[in-house]
């Protein structure tokens, strides 16, 4: 069904075919198509324009005009069907980030195979699904039902040196920088997030650097905006990597 609505717009003649643009699109919509970034459907894109940004010569705008409905369901099965496509591909090959929605099977160091760079008290990844950034998760990835959400600041995941061990075993990570990203984005993803997918509880973890400070508000404004009371909790992490609060 056709409506006026928010949707993006490609200037062909600024847009080079760089495809810096397609990571940015959860939803899978945009693709690099003779030369030039295009929109798959019109029902794949949800208006939102997380992708805007990611476009070096400015060739990406939202506008409104006659198109069809976005549809989340056509989205989730989309995704499904790229993601199918991308594990019979030859494994030269390599797709969009945020195309291969995908469940990992947990890491066993025992069965890694060895390397020189190897260490007898490795530790092995808690990491269960992909991808991990905030702007690149649909609403509606699998891995999200009734998950436990860990939601990192990027640079704590650096300072704090027990992410795995601590923090990731049994939850859903989801990283980003409020400082850097699209803010009101967030805030959409988590709302759509917390509306869809029965999340369990939340965990926000963060830097003491004032530019970390907006990410739980971001959560918990999502988390408003979705009309749910969710079991939450916030750690903050110091420089020198301690959890101080």
């Amino acid at each position: 069904m056709k409506t006026v609505r928010k949707i993006l717009e490609i200037d062909e003649e600024k847009c080079d075919g760089c495809g810096q643009c397609v990571p940015g699109c959860a939803e899978g919509a945009l693709r690099i198509i003779d030369g030039k970034a295009r929109i798959v459907e019109d029902r794949l894109c949800d208006g939102l324009g997380a992708c805007i940004g990611e476009c070096p010569q400015g060739a990406l705008h939202i506008i409104e005009r006659e198109a069809d409905e976005f549809d989340e369901e056509a989205v989730q099965a989309y995704l499904e069907d790229v993601a199918k496509a991308a594990e019979q591909a030859p494994a030269s090959g390599c797709g969009c980030p945020s195309a291969q929605v995908q469940v990992l099977a947990p890491f066993s160091a025992s069965k890694a195979a060895p390397s020189p760079a190897s260490t007898a008290g490795e530790i092995p990844s808690a990491l269960t699904h992909w991808p991990i950034q905030i702007r690149l998760i649909p609403p509606n990835a699998p891995f999200l039902r009734n998950a436990d959400l860990l939601i990192l600041a990027d640079c704590s995941a650096v300072a704090f040196p027990m992410v795995h061990q601590k923090l990731l075993k049994g939850k859903v990570v989801m990283m980003g920088c409020p400082k850097f990203d699209d803010a009101q984005d967030y805030t959409e993803r988590f709302k759509a997030i917390f509306e869809q997918a029965e999340i369990n509880s939340v965990t926000v973890v963060f830097m003491e650097v004032p530019c970390c400070s907006a990410l739980p508000s971001i959560v918990r404004k999502g988390m408003d905006k979705a009309g749910r009371k969710i079991p939450y909790l916030e750690m903050v992490v110091g420089r020198k990597g301690e959890i101080i609060g």
